[in-house]
C-alpha cells in the first residue's frame, strides 16, 4: 500500500541491511543469516519504517553477482522479515526482483531506474534512482555540465514513464556517490528543495559515504574511516528531511529517527 504521508508526524527512515561480503560499510557483518535477521529486526524496533535489503554490492567499483548467489542471499531474509516489517529490495535483476516481491517485499529499490514496469505489474513501491555508469565504473570520472539539472531531468522523465505504467508508490533519489564527485554531492544537496518540488517524494542516502570523510577528516586530515561518518550522516540525513525530503536510506536507524523525530516537530 502506499504510504500516507498526511498521517506521518515525521519523515521515514529505510534502514540499510547489506547480506553481501564487500558492501562499503557493512560488507561482511550480516552474511549469516542469523545475524541479518537479528540486524533487521533490530532495525524494526529502532523504528526503520522500511528495512532495504541487498544481495549485491554497489560500491564504487564493486563486480555483479550471479543472479543464483543474490537470490540465495536476499530470499531467506526477506521471507523473514516480512511479518514484522516492510521489506524492500535492492536489486538491479529483474529475476531478483520478482522472487524477492513474491517473499515479501512491497518496494523495489533501483538504482538503475529501469524497473518499473515489473513494479507497476505487481502493484509495489518503486525507488528511481540516478547513477552516472555502473557501480563498476561510476567513479572512475565523473562529470556534468549542471549536476543538479541533470539529475532533475533524468528523475522526472523516469518518474513520467512509472506514473503512464501505472507505479502506486513512486520515490526518487539523486544517488548521492553514484557518479558523482564531492562537489557534485554538495550541489545536489544545496538544491535538494528543487528536487523535492518536482512533486514526487524524494529519497536520500548519504550515510557513511566516502564524501562524509572528505570534507569532515579525520586525525592527520586522513580521510575519515567509515566508522566515524555517524556525526556527517546525521547532520546530511537531518539537512535533507528540512529540505522536505520524505524519506533518508541510512546504517544508524536508532539515532536518526530521534533526528527525524526533531525534524518532525517543525513540519
Amino acid at each position: 500500500m502506499p504510504i500516507d504521508f498526511e498521517s506521518r508526524a515525521r519523515p521515514l527512515v529505510m534502514g540499510v541491511l547489506n547480506v553481501t561480503p564487500d558492501s562499503f560499510s557493512d560488507g561482511g557483518r550480516y552474511v549469516d543469516y542469523e545475524k541479518a535477521l537479528d540486524r533487521g529486526l533490530e532495525m524494526a524496533a529502532e523504528g526503520a519504517d522500511i528495512v532495504d535489503v541487498g544481495g549485491e554490492s554497489s560500491r564504487p567499483g564493486a563486480t555483479p553477482v550471479p543472479e543464483a548467489e543474490e537470490l540465495r542471499r536476499v530470499l531467506p531474509v526477506i521471507a523473514a522479515l516480512a511479518p514484522h516489517v516492510r521489506v524492500s529490495v535492492d536489486t538491479t535483476k529483474p529475476a531478483v526482483a520478482r522472487e524477492a516481491l513474491q517473499a515479501g517485499a512491497t518496494v523495489l529499490n533501483d538504482i538503475s531506474a529501469s524497473m518499473w514496469q515489473l513494479a507497476a505489474d505487481a502493484g509495489v513501491g518503486w525507488v528511481a534512482m540516478h547513477m552516472q555508469g555502473t557501480p563498476r565504473t561510476m567513479q572512475v570520472a565523473p562529470r556534468y555540465r549542471d549536476v543538479v539539472a541533470e539529475v532533475c531531468s533524468f528523475l522526472a522523465e523516469r518518474a513520467r514513464r512509472a506514473q503512464d505504467a501505472g507505479v502506486p508508490e513512486l520515490w526518487i533519489d539523486p544517488g548521492i556517490g553514484f557518479g558523482k564527485t564531492t562537489t557534485d554531492n554538495l550541489s545536489l544537496l544545496a538544491h535538494l528543495g528543487e528536487l523535492c518540488s518536482m512533486g514526487w517524494p524524494v529519497l536520500v542516502g548519504t550515510s557513511r559515504k566516502r564524501f562524509l570523510g572528505e570534507i569532515t577528516p579525520g586525525a592527520g586530515g586522513a580521510l575519515a574511516p567509515v566508522g566515524e561518518r555517524l556525526e556527517a550522516s546525521l547532520a546530511t540525513a537531518a539537512w535533507a528531511m528540512t529540505c522536505g525530503v520524505s524519506m533518508v536510506r541510512v546504517h544508524d536507524v536508532d539515532a536518526t529517527v530521534q533526528a527525524a523525530a526533531l525534524v518532525g516537530c517543525r513540519r
